[in-house]
């Protein structure tokens, strides 16, 4: 383990999170990014999944374009990610999948 002066790299964390706070950036990147997310029970994909799907039920948005675009790239189609937010908004809510599918069109215009 590093600890939060060792990091010279600029992951997206850490041009998030490092200036003002190094230690969480360090945490997410060596503990989330590196471990959580590289465990084999479940794939990427599988993962993005979960997490788009928590952040749309939970309303929160900004973290879902980081999320949608890592989606994409790993393996989800636009498709698929609309096809999420409309199974949830009648769980999670309206505003919530309608909020979601702004942000999904914003990220397949980047693209």
């Amino acid at each position: 383990m590093t600890d939060e002066n060792s990091h010279t790299k600029s992951s997206p964390t850490q041009l998030a999170y490092g200036a003002v706070a190094p230690k969480f950036a360090q945490l997410s990147d060596d503990v989330l990014f590196a471990d959580v997310w590289e465990r084999p029970q479940l794939s990427k994909r599988d993962r993005s999944l979960i997490t788009v799907a928590a952040l749309i039920a939970l309303y929160r948005l900004e973290q879902l374009p980081f999320h949608l675009d890592r989606a994409q790239d790993n393996g989800l189609s636009g498709e698929e990610l609309a096809e999420v937010a409309t199974h949830l908004a009648f769980y999670a809510g309206w505003p919530a999948a309608a909020s979601a599918l702004k942000l999904l069109e914003k990220s397949a215009n980047r693209s």
